[in-house]
């Protein structure tokens, strides 16, 4: 029975990080340096909300079956009981579990946290007639977290205004001065994130 326990908790926050995957891989990217690696997972978004039903009903299970009341033939065999359970085997570890689990599904809502302001950004312009507006198609972008580091990465770049991506658009529309950065520029930029532009307008 705690084997099976065990093995449930695994499967739930196994199933809460897959859950998110897709996430928390551009945070991995932006913290380790390797930004193209950003949009690897992807792919799970359309899994998503399978893989959170899946982390709350094996939770779900977990939980009922730490808490369902003892039978007679239990009550009877306590004996085993009265040595102390390992850890893993307690109440406390599966609250932790859930706890780390839910984090997990929520990683998508506050990933944005993880990314450098650029409010502070100062450009200098010369003149108006410089200052050009494109929106990017950018395919893979699946959280707001994949967003931010869209932003995170093109914002590195001179003579950028401003820079808003959109997961929900599938865009990210750039202000730039095009006397200090051109267009090839800033799509290598958005590109090197992993994900990539498909179009522009």
């Amino acid at each position: 029975m705690n084997k099976k326990n065990n093995k449930l908790v695994g499967a739930g926050v196994l199933s809460a990080v897959a859950a998110s995957l897709c996430c928390i891989t551009p945070v991995l990217a932006l913290i380790s340096g390797a930004s193209g690696v950003a949009s690897t997972f992807s792919w799970m978004e359309p899994a998503r909300p399978y893989l959170i039903g899946i982390t709350v009903l094996v939770l779900g299970f977990a939980w009922y079956q730490k808490l369902k009341p003892q039978t007679a033939e239990e009550i009877q065999c306590d004996c085993e009981e009265d040595e102390k359970k390992p850890f893993m085997q307690t109440k406390t570890f599966l609250g932790i579990v859930t706890v780390f689990a839910a984090l997990m599904l929520a990683f998508p809502k506050y990933a944005h946290i993880f990314y450098p302001s650029n409010d502070n950004k100062e450009v200098v312009i010369v003149n108006a007639s410089d200052i050009q507006a494109v929106t990017f198609d950018v395919k893979g972008m699946t959280c707001n977290g994949c967003a931010s580091h869209v932003e995170n990465d093109v914002n590195k770049l001179p003579g950028i205004i401003k820079v808003d991506a959109i997961y929900e658009e599938a865009t990210a529309k750039v202000e730039f001065d095009q006397t200090k950065v051109s267009l090839a520029q800033i799509e290598e930029a958005i590109n090197g994130t992993g994900y990539k532009v498909v179009g522009k307008k």
